[in-house]
């Protein structure tokens, strides 16, 4: 439903809530949401791409970063032992730090706009398009081992860079570029044995009504409410991952 109504949401609360209210192994949780994530976002991806509210060339900019950053990941993530206390206690850490990073980026989002528009409107094509493969690649790196960042960070950071561009086009490609995203990282956390099937089924079985129902709901309820109420939600679920 949250999905639906705010556009976020997806790893930023699925993952924490898997982990700290069912006592999901961290790995187990992160590799079964992004699978969940790519497969509910396909359909918005492909409402999107109807109503020709997704642009094709950032889509690629995008993945020309998170791609490689998300297969360096896996291979990273491939050599160690993802079961064992350590590794646990790291990718805990690095879902809460991100939560709290998104966050802030919900609850800031507008000023993070206005601050930026001088610098942002002078952007050569060329250095835009660097810094869009540069923040594509944190994007994709984040997703990889958190599942978090592919709707609030990447949405904030396209408006960022791209503020003559009408926000719900960006809204649309930041939600095309995420499917293929989770969905690669979510075939590498399976090669990886990080994946509940019986999981994947019960979240799906909820997410597609749930998501159905928040976009009927999404044009009846302050957004500004809604995503403070989002932000908040994971900045107590990220400072409970870290602590």
């Amino acid at each position: 439903m949250l999905v639906g109504l705010t556009g976020v949401g997806g790893g930023s609360l699925m993952t924490p809530l898997l982990v700290l209210l069912f006592g999901i192994h961290p790995s187990v949780a992160v590799g079964t949401d992004l699978l969940q994530v790519s497969l509910t976002k396909a359909v918005g991806s492909l409402v999107h791409g109807f109503h020709d509210t997704v642009d094709w060339r950032i889509v690629r900019t995008l993945a020309a970063g998170s791609i490689p950053a998300t297969v360096l990941t896996i291979l990273l993530l491939s050599q160690v032992d993802l079961h064992n206390a350590a590794a646990q206690r790291v990718i805990s850490d690095v879902l809460g730090i991100s939560l709290i990073c998104t966050a802030i980026t919900l609850l800031l989002r507008n000023r993070l706009v206005r601050a930026s528009a001088g610098w942002t409107t002078q952007l050569s094509p060329r250095r835009q398009a660097a810094m869009t493969v540069a923040s594509g690649a944190l994007v994709g790196f984040l997703v990889t081992m958190t599942s978090v960042g592919a709707g609030a960070i990447g949405t904030t950071v396209l408006i960022l860079l791209y503020p003559h561009i009408k926000i719900a086009r960006l809204v649309g490609s930041d939600i095309a570029h995420a499917v293929p995203l989770t969905l690669l990282a979510g075939l590498g956390h399976w090669m990886l044995g990080s994946i509940d099937w019986g999981l994947l089924g019960s979240l799906l079985s909820g997410s597609v009504p749930g998501i159905i129902i928040g976009s009927v709901l999404s044009s009846r309820l302050p957004e500004f409410a809604l995503r403070t109420i989002l932000a908040v939600t994971m900045a107590m679920a990220g400072s409970r991952m870290v602590i």
